[in-house]
């Protein structure tokens, strides 16, 4: 029968109770302490005896657990040990570095386990969080790490089939609602041959090729419904890299307009920051003169595309548009919009 995650809890700490040279040979009354004191602190006695009994007999026999633990018991000094000094269930020698790189990593994991398409592995992800988690009580790195969370995610539900007709090269088919400027989302019906999944500032986004078009497209998942897999294969386009693909990009869209080098100025404070985390790996600065004392000039090689945009709009009057000309006309006239709208 599966092991709980208390019970892993518990195997975690017999087993540094066994391996502990400063306190070697624990007893069943010195185990069943540690685990109480690991688990639930100095209240109480929720541990018997006869609990540590049957964790010492599982490590030893239980097949599912595949520890099998040389755990023996010393006459001499009236306690355990395991009967192979260099026994560990963990099986590895990790240094307190390691650990706290796994922490950080299995953290990371743990963000995903609500997701529906890795409910199925939920159970998984919690022993692996468990047993890392086991071996430094109190050290709550959960505590000291916060990642960037969606308030919701739709469409999440529809990765497990997505990903399987990606590895199995079969059609989708799904209803998918077009957003549109000043109007109501049009539905269409749509026969895909999914290439690629991505995610983008907590929306996850299928690019594929639809029936009969010789380029791909990106759809979002939270705009799909009826998603259901055909009985047809297809043959992938050779064309296709998935690992260049959005190499050229700012965002979730190729861009059709081809490469161009985009040009701004950023504010002294600002250009701290874009040299810090450049916004694509092509950044560079530009020596040439500023538009404004102090300023600093920039350049990146990608496609025109609407998240380029959002980025460049996002520094307000910190960045100053330079080319190309049908660029910085089109940031100015939204610039120009939003003033007019503030009256």
């Amino acid at each position: 029968m599966p092991a709980n995650k208390y019970a892993l809890l518990r195997y975690r700490i017999i087993d540094r109770c066994l391996t502990n040279r400063m306190r070697p040979y624990p007893t069943k009354e010195g185990l069943r302490r540690a685990c109480e004191e690991g688990l639930y602190g100095s209240e109480g006695e929720r541990i018997s005896i006869s609990t540590i009994e049957k964790d010492l007999w599982a490590m030893r026999n239980e097949n599912e657990l595949g520890y099998h633990a040389p755990i023996v018991y010393n006459a001499e000094h009236r306690g355990y040990e395991y009967e192979d000094p260099d026994y560990s269930i963990s099986g590895l020698n990790l240094q307190e570095q390691d650990l706290q790189a796994l922490r950080f990593a299995t953290l990371t994991l743990l963000q995903f386990r609500d997701m529906p398409v890795f409910q199925q592995y939920q159970s998984a992800i919690g022993r692996i969080f468990d047993r890392v988690h086991a071996t430094a009580p109190g050290q709550g790195i959960d505590q000291h790490i916060q990642f960037e969370q969606a308030p919701q995610t739709l469409g999440t539900e529809h990765i497990a089939a997505l990903m399987s007709a990606i590895g199995e090269q079969c059609v989708v088919r799904f209803t998918y609602r077009k957003f549109v400027a000043g109007g109501d989302p049009e539905e269409s019906d749509r026969c895909i041959e999914p290439y690629l999944m991505k995610e983008y500032r907590n929306r996850w986004y299928l690019i594929g090729k639809p029936e009969g078009a010789d380029d791909v497209k990106t759809f979002a998942l939270d705009r799909m419904s009826d998603v259901a897999l055909d009985d047809a294969r297809f043959v992938r386009d050779p064309k296709f890299d998935a690992a260049r693909y959005f190499k050229d990009t700012i965002g979730i869209t190729s861009g059709a307009g081809g490469v161009q080098e985009f040009r701004w100025a950023a504010a002294p404070l600002l250009s701290h920051y874009l040299d810090s985390q450049p916004i694509h790996a092509t950044q560079r600065h530009l020596d040439v003169a500023p538009p404004h004392p102090g300023w600093t000039c920039y350049a990146i090689d990608v496609h025109p595309t609407y998240e380029l945009n959002q980025w460049i709009l996002g520094f307000g009057a910190h960045v100053h548009p330079l080319g190309p000309a049908s660029w910085v006309e089109a940031l100015r006239q939204t610039h120009q919009d939003a003033l007019d709208r503030l009256g």
